[in-house]
């Protein structure tokens, strides 16, 4: 894996990153592995209360990113973001889907308490983004590429307060797979990453997240989760060569855990 980090496996490749909030995210996990692999970069951000964060971080690479607004729920915000892509490079290799989003009190109290407009927006931000993202951006990967998606044991299991957002999670999945298929003959491949439990600002956000970070250190085989530069070196082998006939999986770095019965 060290080297995987430290070879320039995608000079001269661009990639997008979506969903960077702050240093913890996952996104800015990924973004790195890819950044230190010799890629080049386009953020997006949404609103101006999280710009400064995302151009802090991005000011680490020297002046090779560049950063636009993007709305993901917003199909006008959408093709403006791609349209400020195009004007900076013709050929797009990689994007990471790293968004999600249910009110917080959806992601408390029991499931079949979850109003219309709660799953609504769930599915909207979390799994519909996809579609339309990468919609525009296959026009962009004229020599293939790779999609990366984030996704979440809490798709296929029950995870007690993950609620509308392991709903959302699994139409992401599903929603992968069929991408998978129709960006096949255009090799576009699409694949998600199921993560552990990591401490990130969103994971906070779910009741009962400490517990659930000591019952993987009890259960998986690994008696661990994973961490953040883990989630990153699988975000590079999916975006390298080492990959090309991978598409339309869900890879597990979640120290095993998912393979367990009891």
């Amino acid at each position: 894996m060290h080297q995987l980090m430290t070879e320039k496996i995608l000079a001269g490749k661009t990639g997008i990153v979506f969903g960077v909030a702050n240093k913890r995210s996952i996104a800015w996990a990924i973004a790195k592995a890819w950044a230190m692999a010799g890629a080049r970069l386009i953020f997006n951000y949404q609103g101006e209360r999280l710009k400064e964060n995302v151009e802090e971080l991005v000011s680490e690479f020297r002046g090779q990113t560049s950063l636009f607004p993007c709305d993901v729920s917003s199909d006008d915000e959408v093709k403006k973001f791609f349209e400020q892509v195009h004007g900076q490079t013709e050929i797009v290799d990689l994007m990471l889907h790293s968004v999600a989003f249910a009110p917080k009190e959806a992601l408390e109290g029991d499931f079949i308490s979850t109003t219309r407009e709660a799953f609504r927006t769930a599915h909207d931000i979390s799994a519909y983004s996809l579609v339309v993202l990468a919609r525009e951006v296959a026009a962009l990967m004229r020599n293939g590429g790779s999609i990366v998606a984030m996704t979440y044991y809490g798709a296929e299991k029950v995870v007690p307060h993950y609620n509308v957002m392991g709903v959302a999670k699994a139409s992401l999945e599903a929603t992968m797979r069929y991408l998978a298929y129709d960006l096949g003959p255009k090799r576009i491949r699409v694949n998600c990453i199921s993560a552990g439990p990591v401490n990130t600002l969103a994971a906070r956000g779910i009741s009962g997240f400490s517990s659930m970070l000591k019952h993987y250190q009890e259960r998986a085989p690994l008696k661990r989760s994973c961490d953040p530069a883990e989630l990153g070196q699988t975000g590079l082998f999916l975006a390298s060569d080492g990959a090309a006939a991978i598409t339309g999986q869900v890879i597990y770095v979640d120290g095993g855990y998912q393979i367990m019965g009891m």
